[in-house]
């Protein structure tokens, strides 16, 4: 399929990871658009993306700490407000309807592979600027949106997760997102910010995050 339009920022930095595919096309993704991921497994990551969502919406929080301007801010706003109303109860709802509580969803204990990711996008937050924060955070929310994309009416067991991220509000969000990148690049860097030794830098963030979501399939496909 033809890449998602999600902004120019977004285009550049896709081509430029060499990880990109192998995240997006990962045998766990497989397994959700034939319907091959055994249960149990698509159980143990969705608990561990819970967790993961936690500390995602904090750095998105983080985010409207960080930005400059009304829009900025409205924007890492709307996204925490997908994030831990749309998302996150979507993994209880599911979750529930295997047994499992939100009691024991919260009680989950967290795996080295999420640590490590959660971990490196708060630090991207703490120790830089939003610029820093958005090629952090941007591999998570639009490969979730490609992936979306790509995998919208397979159907099977996975149906719901799948038209979740590939629905028109998931979407949509992408776009904003992009457009948001594209905006913050444009205010800090000035109108040549592809050309600029920063987004070099910013492309090198972006690529050591997908590396990292490779990891969490890896850990998610890896089971308990």
């Amino acid at each position: 399929m033809t890449a998602p339009d999600y902004g120019q920022a977004f285009a550049l930095w896709r081509k430029a990871t060499p990880a990109w595919r192998g995240y997006t096309h990962h045998a766990f993704v497989e397994g959700l658009r034939d319907g091959s991921l055994p249960r149990a497994t698509f159980l143990h990551y969705l608990r561990q993306d819970y967790v993961f969502l936690i500390h995602f919406a904090r750095a998105w929080a983080l985010a409207a700490a960080k930005a400059d301007t009304l829009a900025e801010m409205q924007a890492a706003a709307a996204t925490v407000h997908a994030l831990v109303h749309t998302e996150m109860p979507l993994h209880v709802e599911i979750c529930a309807r295997e047994g499992i509580d939100a009691a024991a969803l919260e009680a989950t204990e967290e795996a080295p592979g999420n640590l490590a990711y959660t971990r490196y996008v708060l630090e991207a937050g703490y120790s830089g600027d939003f610029l820093d924060l958005m090629a952090a955070l941007a591999p998570c929310v639009l490969g979730y949106g490609e992936i979306g994309a790509r995998l919208q009416g397979s159907g099977g067991p996975y149906g719901e997760w799948i038209a979740t991220y590939g629905g028109d509000d998931y979407q949509g969000l992408c776009r904003d997102v992009g457009a948001l990148i594209d905006g913050a690049l444009a205010h800090r860097l000035g109108a040549g910010w592809a050309q600029s030794p920063r987004f070099a830098r910013l492309s090198e963030r972006f690529a050591t995050a997908t590396r990292l979501e490779v990891g969490f399939w890896d850990m998610g496909l890896a089971g308990p």
